[in-house]
């Protein structure tokens, strides 16, 4: 049997065979590991903790010999004035990524992890971006209307 690759994580992941590096992992172990995608769009390590133990389930016939994790970008966007949202405080993100570890460690004592981190961002660009996001966005509405 060949060995199993799983990718875990959000969009990043859930994308990743769309011409991206999920694509490009199967592509060169094509025909030598199967590649196995457990992307999910917009959760956060909290989400993810809810559903670890279904994913990678402790009696599974075959566990993988590489994970690959990803999550954080949606954790760590701004906290929703309501409350709802993807944030995840620092600390807590933290320990729900030691717990996911944990359990996919648990499986095999040959298991391998590969944490991806959520890139650096430069937050005065972005909000650069947003104001002539919204400038252009509010101005091709208000043509509309003339």
């Amino acid at each position: 049997m060949r060995p199993q690759f799983v990718l875990f994580g959000s969009s990043i992941v859930q994308y990743s065979f769309h011409q991206g590096w999920g694509a490009t992992l199967a592509h060169l172990y094509a025909r030598k590991a199967d590649i196995v995608l457990r992307g999910y769009a917009g959760w956060n390590s909290r989400r993810a903790l809810n559903v670890v133990d279904k994913v990678f389930p402790k009696n599974a016939p075959k566990q993988p010999e590489l994970v690959i994790v990803y999550f954080g970008g949606n954790d760590s966007t701004p906290l929703h004035k309501s409350g709802n949202g993807p944030h995840v405080p620092l600390d807590e993100y933290k320990e729900n990524m030691r717990k996911i570890a944990k359990h996919i460690k648990s499986l095999s004592e040959n298991i391998r992890i590969i944490f991806l981190s959520t890139p650096p961002i430069d937050e005065t660009k972005i909000q650069k971006f947003r104001k002539i996001l919204t400038g252009k966005m509010l101005t091709s509405v208000m043509m509309e209307f003339i």
